[in-house]
């Protein structure tokens, strides 16, 4: 798992690759706050490699839950920069701070 963060000069926006080692998966979307946990608005593109990878551009100075939902299951990213509780979910989601 990994998260790359680019931070624009001319906007406060923040483009954010992930990318999830995940050979044996059929579809990988990231869901969260910014895409309303919609898994259709940021699928992620299986590689050559077996790697799942997108960018997301996100505002920056901001903090935003997420997860990946890897064939229906949710996963969270051991990269993450922090962890969040969530009742609704029952468990514990990824934060991703900008």
């Amino acid at each position: 798992m990994a998260i790359k963060k680019q931070y624009l000069k001319t906007k406060p926006v923040c483009k954010v690759t992930f990318a999830l080692e995940a050979e044996a998966a059929k579809k990988v979307s990231v869901v969260g706050t910014f895409n309303d946990w919609n898994e259709k608005k940021a699928v992620l593109k299986k590689l050559k490699n077996g790697t799942f990878k997108g960018t997301v551009d996100l505002d920056a100075g901001n903090s935003y839950e997420f997860k990946y939902l890897v064939d229906g299951v949710y996963v969270n990213d051991t990269e993450a920069d922090a962890y969040a509780w969530n009742d609704y979910a029952g468990a514990e989601n990824s934060v991703l701070n900008l």
